[in-house]
């Protein structure tokens, strides 16, 4: 388990790599640019946190609350979102490449043009997520993946079938 960070080191640009921020109150914080490569964030509260362009690649959110979140451009790749909350989150153009977001709650997320390819879409419920644009190339999805009918993901399920 990486080291607890103390206040002052949670601003813009900050190198929290590898940080344990588990169960942490981040509410409305602002880090922006950080570097939360492979971060412990597991149940951490980033409700409206401002993630834009943020590195969280291999990052552990597992049932992290990012409601509202801003994560314009931010990098996930291989991230591990199952079971967050993520209503309303902002993933504008945000690299999800081969992201676990089983189970996640991602109803009325933008997804536009979010890089999706890869993305384990099982459990999870996008109904009324924004998903113009985004790359769903090898996603995977289930019986209990929820979305919009005629969404950009249903057309892509019925492509692909």
């Amino acid at each position: 388990m990486g080291r607890k960070p103390s206040k002052d080191e949670i601003k813009p640009g900050a190198d929290l790599r590898g940080a344990n921020l588990m169960g942490t109150n981040l509410i409305r914080a602002d880090l922006r640019g950080a570097n939360l490569i492979e971060a412990d964030l597991i149940e951490a509260n980033l409700t409206g946190a401002y993630l834009v362009g943020a590195y969280l690649v291999g990052a552990d959110l597992r049932g992290a609350y990012l409601v509202g979140a801003y994560l314009v451009g931010a990098y996930l790749v291989g991230a591990d979102l199952r079971r967050a909350d993520l209503i309303e989150a902002d993933f504008y153009r945000a690299d999800l490449i081969e992201a676990d977001l089983s189970g996640a709650d991602l109803r009325g997320a933008n997804l536009i043009e979010a890089d999706l390819r890869g993305a384990d879409l099982s459990g999870a419920d996008l109904s009324g997520a924004y998903l113009i644009g985004a790359d769903l190339e090898d996603i995977l999805y289930d019986n209990n993946t929820q979305y919009d009918k005629n969404s950009p993901l249903d057309i892509y399920i019925k492509k692909n079938k």
